[in-house]
């Protein structure tokens, strides 16, 4: 069934810039520089491909290097793939897809002895074996972790490593992606760009390629107070759908449970408070000083993210505070376990070894994406995604803990097999479609991110999501003559990708997984469906309903 929003609202096709004064070739252009983007450079490598890999900022400061958690595997004796595809689906509330689940799980294990070939180092026991710990949702020990709380970091650093001493990827930092370059059939055919980095090709140019990939993270920027770091502001996603690209379950946005609370003027990223520290022994208190996540689920503090963020809500509701407060005076060794995390707490006057620390949810890990089979393509030929901005059917309605980092290694993969025996000879590629819209000012950036968080973010109903939709319209509305640039596309961008998850958080009529809505405060089997979203050709939002279990219509 198919849904229109109300209204055409004029979201540009195409990002105002001029045209691209010059140009770069490749076979496949990766956009995104994480553990989906590099992974698939090197990959693509593998297959004699020629890469260029582009960037926002430098290589190492997108969302990857901010992952305190790690990578769940089936590494353990006691542990099967099986079960991991329990927790997984348990996770995911019914709207996991089996098949992405079973890829992730069976093939995790060997993608992760590939990244630690790849040079990535994880922490071992005396006698040499990867540690395993536990994290929310999971049922057994399957969590690998580098330097305690630093996995993104070695991760990044790896895979930056092994790129960079190859001579078959080019790189290019410090540029904003705009739009997608198509060929006269309608394929992916590169991209246009604007590069700001000291020492590259300044201004408006072009990569050539036989292929796209968006690796872009997520867009939790789309927030006041998130856990992402300033790049995420959902570029990838905006792109896919003004190159027509189907996107789904974008109203299931994971708020991590426990942020550290920084005051009540806190805005844009927010330091993680890992749960690992629960899964050492860490426990969650209110102002009373009583632990309350043990009547809760039976897992108590280790209960899956959504559980554990609604808990926390539903106190501070109750209490009329802003925060609860998490106790990890008894994890032992503490300072040496996390060193990442004690070192912010006690940048913001608190030491977790001796005192309470102040969490509260924040927004974290986008579940839906630009909707891909389980070879990573989107539904425009030649335009792959790989990581949090693609929706592989993996996550559900609630990604399990440290399932994350693992998904972009698992397709990164495949995406590298399917590039290898797939891309076509190259063609000529024409302009992408004129706008019909201006870009936002990004003086009304604030306003856009708080209206999300106010009426969008972890508790949600009807009136609410109504009225953020009504003032995302009228953003929106006023959008014009604003001098091209990077604050004025990614405000745009911001707006695109709150658009779409607002639309599909208010037709979403039920609560499931991190979708929790006060005023259908159950989960429905009738909305045991993906909910997909398109632009259509004059920037208004379209809803589709899709079963769980029927794949996205990908027909190249």
């Amino acid at each position: 069934m198919a849904i229109s929003a109300r209204g055409s609202l004029g979201l540009p096709l195409r990002l105002a810039a001029p045209a691209p004064g010059w140009e770069l070739t490749a076979d496949v252009c990766v956009v995104g520089s994480g553990v989906a983007g590099l992974c698939v450079a090197l990959h693509a490598r593998a297959a004699g491909l020629s890469v260029a890999v582009v960037t926002k900022v430098q290589v190492d400061d997108g969302s990857t290097r901010w992952a305190q958690g790690g990578i769940a595997a089936v590494l353990g004796e006691a542990d099967t793939p099986a079960a991991h595809a329990r927790d997984t689906e348990v996770a995911g509330v019914g709207l996991c897809d089996p098949e992405a689940v079973h890829a992730l799980v069976t093939e995790g294990p060997e993608r992760l002895h590939q990244l630690i070939s790849w040079g990535a180092a994880f922490d071992r026991d005396g006698a040499g074996a990867l540690l395993l710990t536990r994290e929310g949702g999971h049922s057994t020990d399957r969590i690998v972790h580098a330097g305690g709380d630093a996995t993104g970091a070695e991760v990044q650093r790896a895979l930056r490593e092994a790129v960079a001493a190859d001579p078959g990827i080019t790189l290019v930092e410090h540029a904003m992606v705009l739009d997608l370059l198509t060929d006269a059939a309608g394929r992916a055919a590169g991209v246009t760009l604007h590069v700001l980095g000291e020492g590259s090709s300044d201004g408006v140019g072009a990569i050539r390629a036989r292929a796209v990939v968006l690796a872009t993270g997520g867009m939790g920027q789309v927030y006041a107070a998130t856990t992402n770091p300033p790049v995420s502001t959902g570029d990838g996603v905006a792109l896919g759908l003004r190159a027509g690209a189907v996107a789904t379950d974008l109203e299931f946005v994971q708020f991590h449970p426990t942020a550290l609370y920084l005051g009540p003027d806190a805005r844009g990223q927010q330091p993680l408070v890992s749960e690992a520290l629960r899964g050492e022994g860490a426990v969650l208190r209110d102002g009373a000083g009583e632990r309350f996540m043990t009547g809760v689920h039976e897992l108590a503090e280790l209960a899956p993210r959504d559980v554990v963020a609604k808990a926390i809500t539903r106190v501070q509701l109750r209490d009329g505070v802003d925060h609860v407060w998490l106790d990890a005076r008894e994890v032992p060794g503490l300072a040496a376990r996390f060193p990442t995390i004690v070192a912010r707490c006690r940048e913001a006057g608190i030491d977790p070894v001796t005192d309470l620390v102040p969490v509260t949810p924040a927004a974290h890990y986008a579940s839906g994406g630009l909707a891909t089979d389980l070879a990573g393509r989107t539904t425009v030929p030649g335009l792959y995604a790989c990581g949090e901005v693609a929706c592989t059917g993996v996550h559900g309605a609630n990604r399990l803990a440290s399932n994350s980092l693992l998904e972009g290694l698992v397709f990164a993969g495949r995406i590298g097999a399917a590039l290898a025996r797939e891309l076509p000879v190259p063609s000529a590629a024409v302009p992408a479609a004129a706008a019909l819209a201006g870009l936002l000012a990004p003086a009304v950036r604030g306003e856009l991110t708080g209206t999300m968080s106010a009426s969008v973010g972890a508790l949600r109903n009807g009136a609410g999501l109504a009225e953020a939709a009504d003032r995302l319209g009228e953003l929106a509305g006023h959008a014009g003559d604003v001098a091209p640039g990077v604050a004025g596309w990614e405000a745009t961008d911001l707006l695109t990708v709150a658009t779409a998850l607002t639309a599909a958080a208010a037709e979403r009529r039920e609560t499931r997984g991190c979708h929790w809505r006060e005023d259908h405060p159950d989960a429905e089997d009738a909305w045991r469906v993906h909910l997909d979203v398109r632009l259509d050709a004059d920037g208004g939002m379209r809803l589709t309903r899709r079963p769980v279990g029927e794949p996205v219509a990908v027909t190249w």
